[in-house]
């Protein structure tokens, strides 16, 4: 499930990748928050399952205070977890590797892409 757990989770898994980059600013960047979408519904089984993304809000930047779109996109595991109600935690991959976080600093924008 998507819940206030699993968001401080993304939290500190963002703050590694981050700290990780080899982008600059990006690798002097923090992680200050990851918020659920406003509406319950945009992150529903059914939701997610049509969309494979949710669209989050996310707090980065040298003070971790700017505000970022975070959509995190679901690959066949997570989805399939989700799908039935299983923790997805273990879908977001080690913040050592860069290939399921990108960043986009002149957007604000942020994409995590779940196993």
């Amino acid at each position: 499930m998507i819940d206030i757990e699993f968001c401080d989770l993304l939290e500190i898994k963002i703050e590694g990748a981050l700290a990780n980059s080899d982008k600059e600013p990006v690798k002097y960047y923090c992680c200050d928050g990851v918020l659920l979408p406003t509406f319950e519904h945009e992150y529903s089984p059914k939701y997610v399952n049509d969309n494979r993304q949710i669209v989050m809000t996310a707090f980065v930047g040298r003070d971790g205070q700017d505000k970022y779109e975070l959509t995190l996109c679901f690959g066949r595991k997570a989805l399939s977890r989700y799908a039935r109600g299983l923790d997805i935690a273990e879908c977001v991959p080690d913040p050592e590797s860069s290939d399921w976080f990108e960043i986009d600093i002149t957007e604000r924008k942020i994409w995590v892409f779940l196993d």
